[in-house]
């Protein structure tokens, strides 16, 4: 069952105008989640808004937007009041300007969604401004209300759909220039041709497995014994002193290591 859709809206270029609809790309639904509860009873804990000075309870529709304009001092703003400033981006994603495929630093992308047709009506004009975009090897640029904040976005073409990305604003991101310069550029050319031997054995086709959590894994299994009401079982006294003084000899010097790396490598590409 595919998920239900973020947002829904227009996409536009010029003339053009198609009804869209804008899906997460990534998920975390899978992801082991835990509810927080009272270890005496079992039962879960509740959270709720109190009143900072009364300390009463607050209730839903009691609740406000309140921006600071000094101590304890604050401007209200209501749902009404903030519906009164929305923009046209709340519904549209218009692009207003193109730039070249991969001129955007990969440290602006934030989040991915899928961009797709809503409607068959919109189905052609969907398809005539990602093919174009394609054929130009380009990529837009527009802005979108979500959540209440206007984003800037990027819209890739990608295979029959188009990849849409928020992009952080540009006082977000830190210039690399600030630590990269403490760097020592110096290298060993012998030091970067054995790390070149290994990175050759080592070479793969990347794989979603490469990304895997095994802190997820262990998870699933600790709840999967818990249910069997067993308990975890615990890790040796023995392992531990282990990978403390595994630890302890990781300290050692460059060269060595490398050349024990890559005579490691060397070794088992012959057993191979």
């Amino acid at each position: 069952m595919a998920p239900r859709p973020y947002w829904r809206g227009y996409l536009k270029l010029s003339l053009v105008t198609c009804p869209v609809a804008m899906t997460p790309a990534t998920s975390e639904s899978e992801k082991v989640r835990f509810h927080t509860l009272n270890k005496d009873t079992g039962n879960r804990v509740v959270s709720q808004y109190v009143d900072s000075v009364t300390g009463k309870s607050v209730k839903d529709e009691q609740e406000a937007k309140g921006y600071e304009r000094g101590e304890n001092n604050y401007v209200i703003l209501t749902d009404e009041d903030l519906e009164s400033v929305e923009l046209e981006t709340v519904r549209t994603i218009d692009i207003e300007k193109f730039v070249p495929r991969g001129s955007i630093e990969w440290v602006y992308l934030e989040t991915p969604f899928y961009l797709t047709a809503n409607d068959k009506i919109g189905d052609e004009a969907f398809a005539v401004i990602r093919q174009a975009m394609e054929a130009e090897d380009v990529v837009g640029i527009s802005r979108v209300v979500l959540g209440r904040r206007e984003r800037a976005v990027l819209l890739e073409p990608r295979g029959e759909g188009i990849v849409v990305w928020t992009l952080r604003f540009g006082d977000e991101v830190r210039p690399e220039s600030e630590y990269f310069t403490v760097i020592d550029k110096k290298s060993d050319p012998k030091g970067v041709s054995a790390i070149e031997t290994v990175i050759k054995k080592r070479l793969k086709d990347w794989s979603p497995d490469m990304a895997s959590d095994p802190i997820q894994e262990s998870l699933l299994k600790l709840i999967a014994d818990k249910k069997k009401a067993k308990k975890p079982t615990k890790a040796s006294a023995s392992k531990s002193t282990k990978n403390n003084d595994e630890e302890k000899s990781n300290v050692v010097n460059i060269m060595d290591a490398l050349k024990k790396s890559v005579a490691k490598e060397l070794k088992s590409r012959k057993a191979g």
